[in-house]
């Protein structure tokens, strides 16, 4: 997964997905700064030697990181060693007195920072996956220098000159090569190489606030998880749940030292799962606020300044760099190209959302009056309701499908058995590679003639010091030019059942856990020369398409045969059952849909600001209330999927203008499937067909063309609107 070696740097060391890159000439301020820095790289590069893990590449199969040797200390110096290396090596570049080609210009940086790549990819998976405070604080002190490590890079004006001399001369290449020397340019440019003095140093200002406020902004998200805890003294306010889910509550208690109570921890959307079964609603209440009011200064912890800030500095950064805003600066790369077109897809869904959520509500009204309940629906009771309206509409009971979905059988009789069908790969457990904790599983990935692909890191159960969700990242990106086979990883937040029960899923999580996979076949299938142009370094609104893709094999009938059996009796679940599950899979799609589109749209709305009118933001929540109205979407029943103060996707994370991108993906994703469906389904034939046009490609190619190659045309709307039962767009 690496858009550049300081995309990687960057990405994966600070879960960051915007990277900035080099300058000349400086402030005096700015200069000292920048030797202070040189100074702590060159005294770690003098300290750095054998003894530290990280000095070599891993001898490991596929140069997996040896976490039998690798301990915290190791870090700090050999990612100072790493930016060192890479300075050097990136000086020699600029300097070469041999005029610039694509070989020792282009070429030549993607050999570079070996090093910093192989520290920062382990530093920023280990610390996201199963950090603590130390972790954290390394973090912190790191972003700033990131940030300038990169500006170093991409501000530099004898580098750009070399870059520049190759893209125009770029009519002698074509294909992979002729895409990595454009996307060489034009990330050096959008960086702000072609800015004046006085611009740059802003620019590298702005980088360098904008590093240390996002990483404390994912920082306190931690926080606010312990901040957050609802504590429970009474076992009888429990009601409702099953004894499986007050065992882990009462677990969690006392991992926190809070022996004899139990306690109920935040996720990391505004819905939290436990709403749909807790019976008490003055707990419930508690707990929706304790998730839907953190970090809006109801604890320690108040994200809301770094919300304004960071609005604020993005918009001036865009200016800069001549956007209108930071929207216009983030989607001229992507398949939307505008946020106009972004909004307007979003908008377009609006009114055909909002009837159907009114439609849900007033299902759920009607079951709160017939129990007598003197109250209108609020955000703590939709989820407990719907469920009542779920199995009374279709008599299914959520616990009772759990009981066909054991964890282990899910991953090896579901996913991986999907997997082979659709690609003819398998999955071979390889107990001799270390984790850096327990219950991750690693294996080996074969493919349908035997070679080895890669390895795929399982690492599907929450814990201490795990960020919130589910994502994919890799340790070692795919590369012919470097030599280097995937190394990828799956993260998920599973509660894991006590010891000696099984780990039953519910079906949102097999669906997710089919998602993942499709990001980690995205890099694993990677078969490109250029580790910049490699697996998922695709744009927002592709990098979706191929995961949302995948989750649409849950229920397809020869997987659910083979995955959907009882824990206890093994007997496959009744047809009876299934065809309620089906049923209900667009069950309460108005509020999901909803939830989903007002978060989008309020990203979209805070970058769109100008700088003025960031800065004029007087109250956060004030903010989001009226952007949310502006748009049509504030039902107050139904709150953002992430409010402002914890929206990690775009304050914390890769997603800035670009959150929108899982709608723009289902529509790319539902009309592929579909495609799929009507030539054959789950063939190894339609699996080919899908890896060679989409997955092996990476960014080598134009997304819209990967997908006309594979469809034979463009996109519409048409499967997207059997998928959802909803109005939507069209992508032009």
């Amino acid at each position: 997964m690496r858009k550049s070696l300081i995309a990687v740097a960057i990405g994966a060391a600070l879960t960051v997905a915007a990277c900035a890159d080099k300058e000349a000439a400086q402030t005096t301020e700015q200069q000292a700064e920048q030797q202070v820095q040189q100074a702590e790289q060159q005294t770690a590069a003098a300290t750095f030697n054998e003894s530290n893990p990280f000095y070599a590449e891993s001898t490991l199969p596929f140069h997996a990181p040896d976490f039998t040797q690798i301990e915290f200390a190791h870090y700090e110096p050999a990612l100072l060693a790493g930016m060192e290396q890479h300075t050097a090596e990136i000086e020699a570049i600029a300097n070469n007195p041999e005029p610039a080609t694509f070989e020792n210009t282009i070429v030549a940086m993607e050999k570079s920072g070996a090093l910093l790549g192989r520290v920062s990819s382990v530093f920023g998976n280990v610390a996201g996956s199963a950090g603590n405070d130390d972790f954290r604080a390394l973090q912190v002190k790191m972003a700033p220098k990131y940030a300038a490590h990169g500006d170093n890079i991409s501000l530099n004006p004898d580098l750009f000159a070399r870059v520049k001399t190759v893209y125009e001369n770029r009519d002698q290449f074509e294909g992979e090569e002729l895409r990595l020397i454009e996307d060489t340019y034009k990330g050096f440019v959008r960086a702000g190489a072609e800015l004046n003095e006085e611009q740059k140093a802003r620019i590298r200002e702005i980088n360098s606030e904008l590093s240390s406020l996002t990483t404390e902004f994912r920082n306190n998200l931690m926080s606010l998880v312990d901040e957050n805890m609802v504590v429970v003294e009474d076992k009888a306010e429990l009601a409702g749940l099953s004894d499986s889910q007050i065992a882990q509550l009462a677990a969690t208690a006392e991992a926190k030292d809070m022996s004899g109570k139990y306690v109920i921890t935040v996720t990391n959307t505004t819905r939290q799962p436990i709403l749909q079964s807790l019976e008490n609603r003055e707990l419930r209440e508690k707990v929706w606020r304790a998730s839907a009011e953190r970090g809006s200064g109801n604890t320690a912890t108040d994200n809301r300044p770094l919300v304004k800030q960071m609005a604020q500095l993005r918009a001036e950064k865009a200016q800069l760099l001549g956007y209108e805003n930071w929207g216009a600066y983030v989607l001229e790369q992507s398949m939307a190209a505008t946020p106009s077109a972004a909004q307007q897809m979003l908008r377009d869904l609006v009114p055909a959302v909002v009837s159907n959520v009114e439609a849900e509500m007033a299902e759920i009204q009607q079951v709160i009056d017939g129990e007598g309940g003197d109250f209108e629906v609020q955000p703590w009771d939709w989820a407990y309701y719907a469920e009542k309206v779920r199995a009374e509409k279709y008599a299914l009971d959520s616990n009772e499908v759990k009981q066909y979905f054991e964890f282990n059988r899910v991953v090896e009789d579901g996913v991986f058995y999907a997997m082979n069908q659709l690609f003819g790969i398998t999955f071979e457990k390889r107990d001799d590679i270390p984790t850096y904790a327990d219950d991750i599983v690693v294996y080996e990935v074969k493919d349908v003639n035997g070679e080895s692909l890669g390895l795929f890191y399982g690492d599907w159960f929450t814990r201490d010091g795990k960020r919130g969700g589910a994502w994919m990242s890799s340790f070692v990106s795919q590369s012919h030019l470097l030599g280097n086979k995937p190394v990828i990883l799956n993260n998920m937040n599973i509660t894991k059942a006590p010891d000696g029960e099984p780990t039953l899923l519910s079906f949102d999580e097999v669906s997710t856990m089919f998602h993942e996979m499709g990001h980690a076949l995205h890099g694993m299938f990677s078969d490109v020369t250029y580790p910049s142009l490699a697996g998922t370094s695709v744009s927002r609104d592709y990098v979706e398409f191929p995961s949302t893709f995948q989750e649409d094999w849950t229920l397809n009938p020869k997987v659910i045969a083979n995955m959907a059996k009882h824990h206890e009796t093994g007997e496959q679940i009744p047809q009876e059952l299934l065809d309620k599950v089906m049923a209900a899979k667009n069950f309460n799609m108005g509020y999901d849909t909803l939830e989903y589109i007002a978060a989008a749209l309020l990203d979209l709305e805070y970058h769109t600001l100008t700088p003025d009118s960031a800065a004029g933001i007087a109250d956060v929540n004030s903010f989001e209330q009226a952007a949310l109205t502006r748009n049509g979407v504030a039902v107050e029943a139904v709150p953002p999927r992430y409010k402002s103060n914890f929206f990690a996707h775009v304050f914390a994370g890769g997603y800035s203008a670009g959150y929108y991108a899982y709608m723009w993906s289902e529509v790319l994703a539902a009309d592929a499937f579909k495609f799929v469906q009507d030539n054959g389904g789950l063939t190894l034939e339609n699996g080919q067909a899908f890896r060679d046009a989409i997955l092996s490609k990476g960014n080598s190619k134009d997304p819209m063309q990967q997908y006309i190659d594979f469809r034979g045309q463009k996109p519409t709307v048409d499967a997207l609107l059997e998928r959802r039962g909803l109005t939507a767009p069209t992508i032009d």
